[in-house]
């Protein structure tokens, strides 16, 4: 039985993300640029519960699903300089804490790259709930953070004139997501 949260339109309930409607990307300083990225393959779990603060997320990303439209590059950030998908190159992310936060919420959880957890914490917005074309109910959300890339162990660089590096340590990641009552 499913129950509408309080004033949320979300339902109380377990919903399985929808993975060809879900982007989890991000953004890296390269050199003068921005290099911009995502990854295909992502499945997650989100149990609400009355209390929308008491909910849970649970989401895995394969490493070797990286793409960022060029091939050499793409390769490079599946080798072990990066995220090494030949060793367990699995990203994942467990909620520990929802807290509203103006509009939205504060989601703080439990990121894991290689096999290095940090806390970090998501600006999330939820974006409400529908019925699909298959009569299926379905939720949509965004959440955001910025990360450093060294407290995970991705440490490759290549040092530049100056005493600048290559690739910069702060990472933006962005997800938006649609997720399906099971």
């Amino acid at each position: 039985m499913t129950q509408d949260l309080v004033g949320t339109g979300l339902l109380a309930g377990t919903w399985n993300l929808d993975a060809s409607h879900t982007t989890v990307a991000f953004t890296a300083r390269h050199l003068m640029s921005k290099v911009r990225g995502t990854f295909g393959e992502v499945q997650g779990t989100f149990v609400t519960t009355e209390d929308p603060t008491e909910s849970q997320i649970s989401v895995t990303i394969q490493a070797a699903s990286i793409t960022t439209g060029n091939a050499q590059r793409d390769g490079h950030l599946r080798s072990s300089d990066f995220f090494d998908p030949d060793n367990g190159g699995v990203l994942t992310f467990t909620s520990t804490k929802i807290v509203p936060s103006g509009d939205g919420y504060t989601v703080t959880g439990d990121l894991t790259i290689n096999g290095i957890t940090k806390s970090v914490d998501l600006a999330a917005e939820f974006l409400g709930t529908d019925t699909d074309a298959y009569g299926r109910t379905v939720l949509g959300a965004d959440a955001a953070t910025t990360i450093n890339r060294h407290d995970f162990k991705v440490d490759w660089n290549m040092p530049l004139d100056g005493g600048r590096f290559l690739v910069g340590p702060k990472i933006e990641i962005s997800i938006s997501i649609e997720a399906v009552l099971a």
